[in-house]
């Protein structure tokens, strides 16, 4: 069974040496950025540069390659999709959405270019961020019906905080303030019920590794099952974050054995503790043997 991912690296397509820095830092997935980090006057050449990384496919032990097109309702997004559904790629991150709706139209247009690419129908998945619009703050429920594409859900603060007008997402005090607490929960919840895993927004500050780490410590509890990168020198952290302890590979195995054990009981005693069946589902997604 493929590892989740856990470090998701922003990289802009078209700087060659960002991208030959970012291929050999640890990233479980580069995301080619042709959206916010390419200039407008650079975005055929961001794509030009994008197609040709996917092309030359993904080297053994490799991240997955993913490709951040621009919006749906922008004129570039067709040109990056015809660009780069090509074989190597793994999947598009999709920004700026209204609903679930924009994942069912995008998965449309990637069923006739895999098709024209000699892909395996539904190979190409779909990462959407989830929260930047206002629309789809509010069509998050729409995340609780099929998405046969959905890789996983990500959000984010900034582009909403700039469509509501607010002068910052953060309190005085440097806490995200309660409609972007609300995005982050949400995320946690839409994911759930779509059956993905949720990816956690970026660390803006790549110099602050402690800050991160805590950052991550904290996702990883909530539910984050990886994050946003936007620095290669975050990977490492990232990684290390995300991945479970030997403690609680130990633990799990535990629990795991015991209910193996006795099969039909609905709770076991694991080191002087009842443990129940939500605890063995747990227990199995940490080893890997449940997505």
């Amino acid at each position: 069974m493929p590892m989740t991912p856990r470090s998701w690296l922003f990289v802009p397509a078209d700087s060659e040496r960002k991208l030959a820095r970012a291929a050999g830092c640890g990233a479980d997935v580069l995301i080619l950025d042709l959206e916010d980090a390419v200039a407008e006057s650079r975005k055929s050449i961001a794509r030009e540069m994008a197609a040709a990384h996917v092309g030359a496919g993904r080297p053994p032990g490799g991240p997955r390659l993913y490709v951040r097109i621009n919006p749906l309702d922008t004129d570039g997004s067709l040109a990056d999709l015809a660009a780069v559904v090509q074989p190597g790629l793994a999947g598009i991150v999709l920004p700026k959405i209204r609903g679930a709706d924009c994942v069912r139209l995008l998965a449309q247009r990637i069923d006739a270019l895999e098709a024209r690419a000699g892909l395996q129908p539904g190979s190409v998945r779909i990462l959407p961020v989830a929260t930047e619009t206002p629309a789809a703050m509010l069509n998050l429920g729409g995340f609780a019906q099929p998405l046969p594409r959905l890789a996983a859900v990500t959000w984010g603060a900034e582009d909403l905080s700039a469509a509501i007008g607010a002068v910052s997402n953060r309190e005085e005090d440097g806490s995200l303030s309660p409609l972007y607490v609300w995005a982050m929960s949400m995320c946690l919840t839409a994911a759930a019920a779509a059956g993905v895993p949720a990816v956690d927004t970026l660390h803006a500050d790549f110099r602050d590794a402690a800050g991160l780490a805590s950052a991550c410590r904290a996702s990883r509890r909530r539910g984050f099952k990886g994050r946003i990168a936007i620095h290669p020198d975050q990977v490492e952290t990232i990684n290390e974050a995300y991945a479970p302890s030997a403690a609680e590979i130990e633990q799990a195995q535990r629990i795991v054995e015991a209910f193996a054990l006795a099969p039909d009981a609905g709770t076991v005693g694991v080191d002087g503790v009842m443990v129940d069946r939500p605890h063995l589902l747990q227990a199995r997604r940490t080893l890997g043997l449940d997505t």
